[in-house]
């Protein structure tokens, strides 16, 4: 299959000002992303979207095509991933079976990472694949509560609750760290994910996803103790 490796980052943060190119440890965040997208050796094209001229000089520099500069309007808060995927792939004269998403904000993926996800992807036939981390049993969809006007229910519909930690079932949240999409899903569905989702697990030790100057604080604490 022919795969698009997509690394997005735009010039504004409001939680962590100038965070795409802020310096963790020695270097840009956004290098981390890039480098780890470089050692892949199952991406047939890797590129760069961004509005912002500086990042793009950095992304330059390191050795990633830039082909097109995203418009204004698609480097918003408001801007939705899903259309910045769609842009890159009608800028793009190359035709590809799927694109690889990598986000700048989750910094840290092991050696081989990548090319594991799109061998499972590849292999799994799916519409997509995502990263995910295991839920804690503690917060099991299962064991968790939604409000139901002035009472509360089980958030995954069942009556009774299943009272035995063991007998509960895995479930897992997207981390972030990976999306694989086939190319109609992406622009015929309009999904990342479409009918059926492959996931690969991530690293739970040395996964964050830098949102706010917590999570930027923990990226230091896993660089500061060795485990990348």
């Amino acid at each position: 299959m022919k795969i698009l490796g997509l690394i997005p980052a735009r010039g504004g943060s409001k939680g962590i000002p100038n965070k795409n190119k802020k310096l963790l440890g020695n270097i840009p965040l956004l290098e981390y992303t890039i480098a780890s997208a470089k050692r892949a050796k199952l991406l047939t094209d890797l590129v760069f979207s961004s509005e912002d001229n500086s990042l793009i000089e950095i992304a330059t520099s390191l050795g990633i095509q830039v082909p097109f500069v995203r418009p204004a309007h698609l480097s918003t808060d408001q801007a939705g991933s899903l259309e910045v995927v769609q842009h890159a792939l009608k800028s793009l004269s190359q035709q590809y079976d799927a694109v690889c998403l990598l986000q700048v904000t989750t910094p840290f993926r092991g050696e081989g990472f990548i090319d594991a996800a799109i061998k499972t992807f590849i292999e799994g036939g799916t519409d997509s694949l995502i990263s995910v981390q295991e839920v804690p049993h503690q917060y099991n969809p299962h064991w968790v509560f939604e409000p139901n006007n002035n009472t509360l229910k089980i958030s995954t519909g069942e009556k009774d609750i299943i009272k035995r930690r063991q007998e509960l079932p895995k479930s897992y949240i997207r981390d972030g760290a990976i999306y694989i999409t086939k190319t109609e899903v992406l622009l015929k569905q309009h999904s990342f994910f479409g009918e059926t989702i492959g996931y690969i697990l991530s690293n739970p030790k040395t996964h964050v996803n830098i949102d706010t100057i917590e999570d930027w604080h923990q990226a230091e604490e896993i660089l500061n103790i060795g485990l990348v």
